[in-house]
């Protein structure tokens, strides 16, 4: 049982490095001028295809930065889908160091990444083309505050719940600004571009904590190997359903599990990718964080599971139509 517990302080301490570069990232985005122009690079026309392939890097801190980028209105639904269908989490590392021989490890790993990184990025890019827009506009800095006595300000900003922009002009002795520089002292610095990064990357950190534990314990009490069994005798045509509701577990478990099992031969190619396609790690974690969109994140789990099975089962068929796959 004490297995549980230090499985999940370590996967929440992996991700814990990348939840405070990103609270640094987003900091130097929303309070430096420079960094914030950087912005539209995030949601640019290639961002579903960059999105894509960084989420094919077999890390869980992607989807995590993803969402949060997300939420922050940094990137675009098309970009956040794409890094969470081409994420695996730790699925193509267990089958690397699995007993498959090396000409099938390549052939499955290369084939699923190659269908995860162009479903990702056609996806990605379909989204934002329907919502008629190929990459979103860069949020505006936010509104003017002060800090150190020193008056601090910008000339737009975003109420972030409501996204009701509101102008403001300044006049500035001739001078033209887009976004005012913001002036720190030294102790400000320190406050806004570390401590507070820290104390948010903590919170998220603990939240993610107790989500592992939760899921670490139900797997040790129905055991992975019942979980495994389970699997291999769900017949043909059920796996890529049951694979697609196990991938959307938010814990590294669910990914090493799907990959061991095809590693075993016990489900389908198309089963497996069906898993992987829904799996982001936990990347959903933080979109279920933002209890007030709860229904736009409950949106996009159903298209996730939906994509999931509907893949899962056409690569099923394609295999029964063609004989079996070399894989």
């Amino acid at each position: 049982m004490w297995d549980v517990v230090l499985d999940a302080v370590l996967d929440t301490l992996k991700l814990f490095p990348f939840l405070l570069l990103l609270y640094i990232l987003i900091e130097l985005m929303e309070h430096n001028t420079k960094v914030g122009r950087a912005n539209a690079a995030l949601s640019g026309r290639w961002a579903p295809l960059v999105g894509s392939a960084t989420g094919l890097v077999p890390m869980c801190g992607f989807s995590v930065m993803a969402a949060k980028l997300y939420e922050k209105r940094y990137v675009t639904l098309g970009t956040l889908l794409a890094v969470f269908i081409a994420t695996s989490d730790e699925a193509f590392l267990v089958m690397l160091v699995s007993e498959m021989s090396w000409p099938d490890k390549l052939v499955s790993i290369l084939s699923m990444c190659g269908i995860k990184l162009v479903l990702g990025a056609g996806v990605g890019w379909l989204f934002d083309i329907v919502s008629g827009r190929r990459g979103a506009q860069p949020v505006p800095m936010p509104a003017a505050h002060t800090d150190g006595g020193e008056h601090v300000c910008d000339e737009t900003h975003m109420h972030e719940e409501t996204g009701d922009r509101h102008g403001h002009d300044h006049d500035h002795d001739g001078e033209e600004f887009t976004v005012c520089e913001h002036k720190h002292g030294k102790k400000g610095n320190l406050s806004l571009y570390l401590v507070s990064p820290l104390l948010h990357s903590l919170k998220v950190a603990a939240f993610v904590l107790l989500v592992n534990l939760a899921f670490g314990f139900l797997f040790y009490f129905v055991g992975e190997e019942n979980v495994i069994g389970f699997l291999q005798g769900s017949g043909y045509w059920y796996q890529p359903l049951i694979c697609s509701v196990l991938g959307f577990v938010p814990n590294c478990a669910s990914s090493v599990i799907l990959a061991e099992v095809y590693a075993m031969g016990g489900i389908s190619f198309g089963s497996c990718l069906a898993g992987l396609v829904v799996n982001a790690g936990l990347g959903y974690l933080v979109l279920f964080k933002n209890v007030k969109a709860w229904r736009r994140t409950l949106c996009i789990c159903a298209f996730m599971i939906a994509l999931g099975i509907a893949v899962g089962y056409a690569v099923n068929a394609l295999a029964l139509a063609i004989g079996p796959l070399a894989l």
